[in-house]
């Protein structure tokens, strides 16, 4: 059977990039993926950064071993001596509606991205740690463009990534930035120097630690040095389930994607599955913005890693003279469940995932952006690969629905026969009047090609 070729799909051309570059000069899929993620730390921060948290699900050729990491942010607290002052409340518009967000100090959990980094890089990496930092130091040195669908997405959420300090940022001027135009965090590139050099822990115990305690708690927060000493990365279970022989690797995630793949009808064929499929991604709450990108990649040898990363909607609160944003999860309302308490992990709609194939061999490295929207995305895209027979680019590219209570959101191009077969099962229909990036960004690599979701100005590039 066909072997997936070595490639990278990110949502982001510098990124993607910069995966592509590490293959090339010997580095493993972790390798590539971790240098990919930073490089998303300075092109993609309108979705995620070094304050941020994530997961990262890799697999391993030779033994067909499937391992995912948790290294998602963790509730402060533990060194009991401070307590969070009020959030500031924004308003970000979001399915045209008016919703609010919290930020500011008091939404700032531990961040976990370099934590977790380092671990993949440990784990799996072959390349030196700093040859695998550089590529995203140098990017930060320059700045980069800000692509045309990641501007969009900069309109979104402006009133949390252009509070304080992010204003001159993301709206110096008073004008948002436009697609094509340069992103350029001042002091990015004098972290991402520090952390080749002394390793993730720069931020933990290291040279920035006590300067990330005194920032989140001049901003309100009660983050304290023994909530980043005691931070470490989790191994958590792998669970799997069944789609046309295939079976999809993936964490437990909030929206339980594995779960939901296990429950797809039978009849797997179009137009007849449609209600079957909307049954089993049935979505119930509000929905919710959450901000999320995704690297997935694949080496020569066959091994995949796929990372999904994400700082909320973005704290407003900035590490002096390092260019770095910090995460809100604390203020994301639907993580919040009435048992958190100080260490403990939040909960995550990420799902970073893979496909292996009857044969045993690596068939799809799968990861999406989209809060509650990344299952729909994930499933929609590995039905579209793995029964409909697509490419992994046309796959992510065609139009998909999502459920919400008893309405199904449908992208324009939807194809009538499943939207007919929808209404007469007794679901409510929402046409969307063209793709949105409401319905996810799926970056993937399979053996049907590489493809990053253009809802993202996403990129798939082949070795």
């Amino acid at each position: 059977m066909k072997s997936v070729a070595a490639g990278v799909a990110a949502s982001h051309p510098a990124t993607a990039r910069t995966g592509v570059r590490i293959l090339q000069a010997g580095g493993t899929a972790a390798d590539a993926a971790v240098g990919a993620v930073l490089a998303c730390c300075v092109a993609e921060t309108v979705y995620t950064g070094l304050g941020g948290g994530g997961f990262a699900t890799y697999f391993e050729a030779r033994t067909g071993k499937v391992t995912c990491l948790d290294f998602f942010v963790a509730v402060p607290g533990l060194d009991g001596d401070r307590k969070a002052e009020p959030m500031v409340a924004v308003d970000v518009f979001f399915g045209g509606l008016p919703q609010i967000y919290s930020i500011g100090g008091a939404s700032v959990a531990v961040p976990g991205i370099p934590a977790g980094l380092g671990e993949v890089h440990e784990r799996w990496g072959r390349l030196p740690w700093a040859e695998v930092v550089a590529p995203a130091a140098g990017l930060a040195r320059t700045g980069v463009l800000l692509p045309a669908a990641h501007a969009r997405t900069l309109e979104t959420c402006a009133p949390a990534l252009a509070y304080g300090e992010g204003a001159a940022l993301y709206q110096p001027g008073g004008r948002l930035l436009q697609g094509d135009e340069l992103l350029f965090h001042p002091g990015l590139a004098t972290a991402m120097d520090a952390m080749a050099a002394d390793g993730p822990s720069v931020f933990y115990t290291g040279e920035y630690a006590g300067l990330l305690v005194e920032t989140v708690r001049a901003a309100g927060g009660a983050l304290g040095p023994a909530d980043l000493a005691a931070y470490q990365v989790r191994e958590t279970a792998v669970d799997h389930a069944s789609l046309a022989g295939y079976r999809v690797h993936a964490r437990h995630d909030l929206n339980r994607t594995v779960d939901t793949i296990g429950a797809l009808p039978c009849d797997l064929s179009r137009p007849t599955r449609a209600p079957g499929v909307a049954s089993a991604l049935r979505n119930k709450g509000a929905e919710r913005l959450g901000e999320t990108t995704n690297v997935s990649v694949v080496d020569p040898e066959g091994n995949a890693c796929v990372i999904t990363t994400t700082l909320g909607l973005g704290a407003g609160v900035w590490l002096p003279g390092l260019g770095i944003n910090l995460n809100s999860m604390l203020g994301e309302g639907e993580l919040l469940t009435d048992d958190l308490s100080p260490g403990q992990r939040m909960s995550s709609y990420m799902c970073p995932l893979v496909v292996i194939g009857p044969d045993g061999g690596l068939a799809v490295a799968a990861g999406s952006a989209g809060a509650s929207r990344i299952r729909t995305a994930l499933v929609d895209t590995l039905l579209g690969v793995l029964v409909d027979g697509l490419s992994v680019p046309e796959a992510i590219a065609r139009p998909r629905f999502h459920v919400v209570e008893d309405t199904v959101h449908a992208e324009a191009g939807c194809p009538p026969a499943e939207l007919a077969a929808l209404t007469e099962a007794g679901w409510q229909l929402v046409e969307w009047p063209e793709i949105n990036h409401y319905f996810g960004g799926v970056t993937a690599v399979g053996r049907a090609g590489a493809a990053g979701d253009p809802r993202r100005g996403g990129v798939g590039l082949l070795l």
